[in-house]
């Protein structure tokens, strides 16, 4: 069973500019729209290429892909994932189990993507990358994991936390 990687990318810097806007329908700020670009340019850099995105559908997650896609070699199909707005590490983990795919980048929203992460993260994992995400996992940060079991068997603690890029280590 080929190596699977598991990418998973907090939305970048949102605005707050206009407080009648629903949570749901707020766009990146101007920081955000740098950000999610830069990730996207380093995701090229390093390979770390997914097969297929889960996108939380909130506005500020899409357009996060929609940026990062862009800097990205080749078409990567996207899924909006109605359960992955502001869903529980719970609810991450349902989802991914769905995925069809060697390679899955999932775009979501905190606190759930972080608890989704720490609970994820199992033997051999990178101890200080783990404690870095402890402490905070800002937006835009990406969490990098390696399995080597099929999506639907995935399970808390099952997987190897590899990395952890926040777009302040890249600047």
């Amino acid at each position: 069973m080929p190596v699977k990687q598991l990418l998973i990318l907090r939305h970048a810097k949102s605005s707050w500019d206009d407080p009648a806007l629903a949570d749901f329908d707020r766009p990146l700020a101007p920081r955000g729209l740098k950000t999610a670009s830069l990730m996207g340019r380093e995701l090229a850099r390093r390979g770390w290429l997914p097969d297929l995105a889960l996108v939380s559908p909130a506005l500020r997650a899409r357009d996060t892909w929609r940026l990062v896609a862009q800097e990205l070699s080749g078409h990567t199909p996207a899924q909006f994932a109605d359960e992955l707005y502001e869903a529980a590490a719970d609810a991450i983990l349902a989802r991914v189990r769905q995925a069809k795919a060697t390679n899955l980048m999932v775009i979501g929203h905190n606190p759930g993507l972080q608890q989704f992460v720490l609970r994820l993260a199992g033997a051999g994992s990178d101890e200080s990358v783990f404690k870095k995400i402890e402490a905070k996992f800002p937006t835009a940060a990406l969490a990098r994991f390696t399995l080597d079991r099929d999506w639907a068997d995935l399970a808390f603690g099952s997987a190897r936390l590899t990395h952890c890029l926040r777009p302040k280590d890249l600047a």
